[in-house]
């Protein structure tokens, strides 16, 4: 087969776009809050010490959700050592990491930031060395608009009204060995179904999302969510995925083909929390969120334990090539794919730290190239997502054996009755990808938007900020609800129709 073909039907349906899904991660690690979001003193921050160019970029990029404030930091964190007057605060050792804290940025000021961002929060709570109490206070300081000790101290903090963050993680990657304080899954289930009990005794309408396995390749995969789910099902609404995917720990072709591993990790823990929901007889479904993902070239990363206690280490600050950036933009098609239960997602992280938006400390501010899909897909993906039937050539792949060159998946927006396609090339060579689109009479090409480079290597840097970029490229006529677009090699693109005019 030389030609890819893609055909779409309304009736290919698999559930609406959550905008959460377009959501990020802010975490006390490296660089991606200091000197990052938040920088006193540089020429673009304001009298808050937030960036502007940061800020800008965070609104380019259409994130919608941020999670905060980790991460591994989390599970050793004193949510109280980062509110109140700035002077007071204490300097601590954050254990995660091994760098200085100076707590000089923390709650309140996160959320002046998501404010100006325009994002919603989704706060962790500390379950490895704090535990129910400290979660159910830190609802009441968030949540509560007066007359209670913590919604009081808020108060008295400066902030008058209530920060009302709706959605909330009940702790971190709580299998890892690596983590302060991890758990066995039966532990941490029973400890995380206290904690959502008492923190829902002080706001009923919160949602909450328990830990699942750090990755599908721990040993306890599917087990621990299994357990977990037995302990905790009635307190919670969601069951956290991390997965990253590392260009050094497999062929190339593997990594190009990242995700299809994303595609059976998700299926794979829907299976395990519907087991769990027929085994307690529950009628609830657990919906998933993806709230750690990205390219991560780990295999470069030195552990903690190896390196000294550092102040603002510049840690994994990775630069992504074309070939990485096709690749984000390909497991958000696949994330789209699972619409029907995958409904939160966060990119880990925001800035810096394996981030799409790089800065240096007193200078510029640039896009990585994976800010391009994702900021193209969070602008595109609106209404439902339709399953695309691809017939494509295959390619090899170590890991996964022979798989389809072209992934594509498409959303419609009932509203405007905009149709938009999703796309990769994840072969080394250009391919023609034919569209059959009968099924949506009366639309009309309308834009088409690039990612691709003759050097599928090629990264942005400070003295090259737009390097990579997306391009705007001619869209084909439709002709009788047929079209063919050519896809270069190592490619992503997005597609969109528009209904014809009415004269």
């Amino acid at each position: 087969m030389t030609t890819a073909r893609l055909t779409l039907d309304p009736a290919f349906a698999i559930g609406e776009v959550d905008p959460r899904l377009f959501g990020s991660f802010v975490e006390h690690m490296g660089r991606c809050v200091y000197t990052g979001i938040f920088e006193p003193g540089h020429p673009r921050a304001g009298a808050d010490g937030l960036r502007a160019d940061v800020l800008e970029l965070v609104r380019e990029l259409g994130v919608t959700l941020v999670r905060y404030p980790g991460g591994n930091f989390v599970s050793n964190y004193r949510w109280e050592d980062g509110v109140g007057p700035v002077g007071n605060r204490p300097r601590r050792l954050d254990l995660a990491w091994r760098s200085l804290e100076s707590n000089t940025f923390g709650l309140n000021e996160f959320m002046s930031w998501a404010g100006q961002a325009g994002v919603d929060p989704m706060m962790a709570v500390n379950l490895g060395t704090r535990g129910v109490a400290e979660a159910a206070e830190l609802v009441e300081y968030c949540n509560v608009r007066e007359g209670t000790a913590a919604a009081d101290l808020r108060r008295k903090h400066g902030v008058a009204q209530p920060h009302d963050i709706r959605l909330w993680c009940l702790g971190n990657e709580m299998d890892g060995p690596w983590q302060i304080g991890a758990l066995t899954a039966r532990e941490y289930g029973r400890l995380a179904a206290r904690a959502g009990h008492a923190m829902r005794r002080v706001d009923p309408s919160i949602e909450l999302v328990a830990c699942g396995s750090s990755n599908a390749d721990m040993p306890t995969f599917a087990a621990w969510e299994a357990t977990v789910l037995e302990e905790a099902y009635d307190q919670v609404d969601y069951l956290s995925l991390h997965h990253y995917f590392d260009p050094g720990r497999q062929d190339e072709a593997s990594f190009r083909a990242s995700a299809v591993r994303l595609d059976g990790f998700v299926e794979d823990v829907v299976a395990t929390a519907d087991h769990v929901r027929a085994k307690l007889r529950r009628s609830k479904r657990i919906n998933l969120a993806l709230d750690e993902w990205n390219v991560w070239y780990q295999s470069r990363f030195t552990e903690p334990e190896d390196r000294g206690i550092e102040d603002l280490p510049p840690l994994i600050e990775d630069d992504y090539t074309v070939t990485d950036a096709m690749v984000v933009g390909n497991l958000l098609i696949s994330m789209l794919r699972h619409a029907d239960r995958l409904t939160v997602g966060c990119q880990a992280q925001l800035v810096n730290v394996i981030a799409p938006i790089r800065t240096e400390a007193n200078g510029p501010a640039w896009r990585q190239a994976t800010f391009h899909p994702f900021a193209h897909t969070a602008r595109l993906a609106r209404g439902t997502v339709l399953r695309a039937a691809v017939s494509s050539p295959s390619m090899a792949t170590g890991s996964f054996g022979d798989v389809p060159v072209v992934d594509a998946v498409a959303t419609r927006d009932e509203r405007t009755g905009e149709l938009t396609i999703f796309a990769v090339n994840r072969g080394t060579g250009a391919l023609p990808l034919e569209l059959d689109l009968r099924a949506f009479p009366g639309l009309r090409a309308g834009e088409r938007i690039e990612l691709a480079d003759a050097d599928p290597l090629i990264v942005n840097s400070a003295a090259a900020p737009d390097r990579v970029r997306a391009r705007t490229e001619e869209m084909p006529v439709l002709d009788g609800g047929r079209a063919t677009v050519l896809l270069p090699a190592v490619s992503w693109h997005a597609l969109r129709f528009t209904p014809e005019e009415k004269p």
